[in-house]
């Protein structure tokens, strides 16, 4: 908790916790987990985007790596768990294995990932994907609103954008990849629970729609007569509810973002633009709406003799956590004496570009009324201890599992 404090107080702006890749406090916050990473006894390191890694090596020739990781970049005015939480956790995590000279059949490396949130560049999981070897190049030169690219902050942080691909796990390197994060929603709160296990993470489509109609003088252009982009922008956002509310069981939806170009209070609205975020588990769902949804965009566009541009911006797959991973997970829970219960994760999270190359699992750990990426976010020291006891007891699970695998190996 006090480390939780005290990266909560490394900030770029004061009375707020606001930590974006490659700024100044970025750099602070690396550089206080780097040190933390040293006095625990890791082998130490940055690599070319900025994550910081810390390995415990176990001195076997051609030891796969196990990972454990979370990301120490925030959203703007953030709260202090979402991320951290994972890091710090991990580092307690190691420091009771090395405290046990426990014997491992395998390398651990602890990762804080540079950037997930995505909030400077508008772009997300930079740090995971470098880790993957799935970084795509074209992203070296999103820039943020000063004009500052994303190649920039590397160069300006003293490494190397040509040399990125060396930082990546070889896929057959990788054993498995396990990150504790708190729920960032309100289940494990109101069931009373602490910890659960992470059974999948939804797949996103985000899309940016725009409306165009005509502007026109509000006291005089006929209710009949107009080309309102606004009132049409309405009447998508309530399909919008309408749809995602059918079948609410399995997918969200939310226009999250509305621009009314040219904003006037007796101009009649000619220009809307307006984002619309779908996130499901399920593939086959999460594609039926979208088709159903641009379909639907382009009836009551076509009704109110409106133009629209449907313009996709972002896609992820579903993933899904690994079966073995998560059998282990739920026994560490169950051992701990809590009652397992696994949930879908409808934020995503590094281990969705981490699953391209390993099997991944996650810990939920309860958070204050679910409430995240906001200062309220808060996790209670009881639900840290439980989370810290089921930790243990799960990586003690995949030691013993992995010695008898390498046992039959060699």
């Amino acid at each position: 908790m006090e480390r939780i404090q005290a990266l909560a107080g490394i900030s770029e702006t004061e009375g707020c916790i606001t930590r974006t890749y490659g700024t100044a406090a970025w750099r602070q916050g690396a550089l206080t987990i780097m040190s933390w990473m040293q006095v625990a006894g890791l082998m130490v390191s940055m690599d070319n985007i900025g994550n910081v890694r810390g390995r415990l090596a176990c001195g076997l020739s051609g030891a796969k790596t196990f990972v454990i990781a979370s990301h120490m970049d925030t959203v703007i005015n953030a709260g202090k768990f979402d991320g951290p939480l994972g890091v710090i956790m991990g580092l307690d995590l190691l420091k009771a294995l090395i405290r046990n000279r426990t014997a491992l059949p395998f390398d651990i490396e602890l990762v804080a990932f540079c950037d997930e949130e995505g909030c400077r560049f508008h772009t997300t999981y930079l740090g995971s994907k470098v880790l993957a070897g799935t970084l795509e190049p074209v992203l070296l030169a999103h820039a943020d609103a000063a004009g500052v690219t994303i190649k920039d902050v590397i160069h300006a942080n003293g490494s190397h954008a040509a040399m990125l691909q060396d930082d990546a796990i070889p896929a057959q390197d990788w054993l498995g990849y396990f990150e504790i994060h708190i729920e960032q929603g309100p289940v494990l709160y109101e069931k009373d629970i602490p910890v659960a296990v992470v059974q999948a993470i939804a797949g996103q489509k985000r899309i940016a729609v725009t409306f165009r109609g005509m502007a026109g003088h509000a006291g005089t252009v006929p209710m009949d007569m107009r080309q309102d982009a606004l009132c049409c922008a309405a009447e998508f956002v309530q399909a919008v509810e309408r749809t995602a509310l059918l079948h609410k069981d399995k997918i969200v939806a939310t226009v999250g973002k509305l621009q009314v170009e040219n904003a006037a209070s007796n101009v009649i609205p000619g220009l809307v633009i307006c984002t619309l975020d779908l996130r499901s588990s399920d593939e086959s769902m999460l594609a039926a709406t979208y088709e159903t949804l641009q379909q639907t965009t382009a009836a009551i566009c076509k009704q109110r003799n409106i133009l629209f541009e449907w313009m996709p911006v972002q896609e992820t797959a579903p993933v899904l956590c690994d079966v073995g991973l998560n059998a282990l997970l739920t026994a560490a829970i169950a051992e701990a004496g809590y009652k397992p219960v696994a949930l879908v994760s409808g934020a995503g999270h590094d281990a969705v570009a981490i699953a391209a190359v390993a099997p991944v699992s996650m810990l939920f750990v309860r958070c204050f009324k679910g409430i995240s990426h906001h200062p309220l976010e808060d996790v209670a020291l009881k639900d840290l201890i439980a989370a810290v006891e089921v930790a243990d007891n799960f990586i003690q699970h995949v030691i013993h599992q992995y010695d008898q695998v390498w046992k039959y190996q060699h």
